[in-house]
């Protein structure tokens, strides 16, 4: 089994289709064809179903590909450290962050650019809950969490606290206020993310031990949406401060503090632990260490 054979596995089942994988690589079709045959032959099993037509895997060609990619990662991972002791102004630098912790990194990316104009940097929309994964399968460097893992093998590194706050429009009759009581949330109107997290819980628990109704009449799959919804005064949302900072410095959107509700997020980076961090991810936490307030 050699890198190439995994290359071409990949690329396979990429494309569904051993023809568009062959114009990917460069390849002639039979050249892949027999590529994929040879590492058959050494695993003893079936990659691709033949009776299918677009590149079906097979149960064991399931197992096999995951390890392709994590090889094929490793490989990655190996070039790009050997290229980073050459040269630290050149680079790339993968994460991965979720809707909500992507705005914590705003500052701390346009700190280290300004640093190290030449490193690219791709921030990867994961789920909170699978970036962990993430991490230890090396399809990112780094992570972005608002909780530490419970993975041993995952280092978090503290670089800050995020708040949850109350939004609402200029019309809206709490705009005047600076804090609010929970019970003067009762009759109000909540648009809310779809995505279920433990905050989101913290909130609805927080509601039923004052004996308040939670009315979350919209519930919408973007952040930016759910602001530009508070923004016409359809209703009033609860977010972490850091989403809406730019929303607070123009003034289309209002803070308001609820007296019960002190909800504060610890934002950790994470990777993984006795890793070897290339020179980019280890100045990337250094600048995010140095920043945290």
């Amino acid at each position: 089994m050699d890198i190439n054979q995994l290359e071409v596995m990949v690329a396979v089942s990429r494309e569904r289709s051993f023809s568009r994988a062959a114009e990917a690589l460069g390849r002639t079709q039979p050249a892949v064809s027999q590529s994929i045959r040879r590492l058959e032959v050494e695993l003893g099993a079936t990659l691709f179903d033949r009776s299918s037509k677009d590149g079906t895997l097979t149960s064991a060609g399931e197992v096999v590909l995951e390890y392709a990619r994590q090889m094929l990662n490793l490989r990655q991972n190996t070039l790009t450290a050997v290229a980073d002791l050459k040269d630290i102004k050149r680079g790339k630098l993968t994460l991965s962050a979720n809707e909500h912790t992507v705005f914590a990194l705003l500052p701390i990316i346009a700190r280290f650019q300004t640093a190290h104009p030449e490193i690219k940097i791709e921030v990867r929309r994961g789920v909170a809950s699978r970036i962990p994964e993430e991490i230890a399968l090396r399809q990112v460097e780094l992570g972005v969490l608002s909780f530490k893992p419970k993975d041993p093998a995952i280092v978090a590194v503290s670089i800050g606290t995020d708040e949850l706050v109350l939004i609402v429009s200029k019309k809206h009759k709490f705009t005047a206020k600076k804090d609010v009581s929970i019970t003067e949330l009762e009759s109000e109107k909540f648009i809310a993310h779809n995505a279920r997290s433990p905050y989101r819980q913290m909130v609805v628990e927080a509601f039923e031990r004052h004996n308040v109704d939670l009315n979350i009449t919209v519930e919408l799959p973007s952040l930016e949406a759910i602001k530009r919804l508070v923004q016409s005064d359809v209703g009033i949302a609860l977010v972490p401060r850091s989403t809406v900072i730019s929303e607070f410095e123009n003034g289309s959107l209002s803070s308001i503090s609820v007296r019960e509700l002190k909800l504060t997020r610890n934002l950790n980076i994470v990777y993984r632990k006795n890793a070897s961090l290339s020179h980019a991810a280890s100045e990337f936490i250094a600048t995010a260490k140095g920043g945290r307030g």
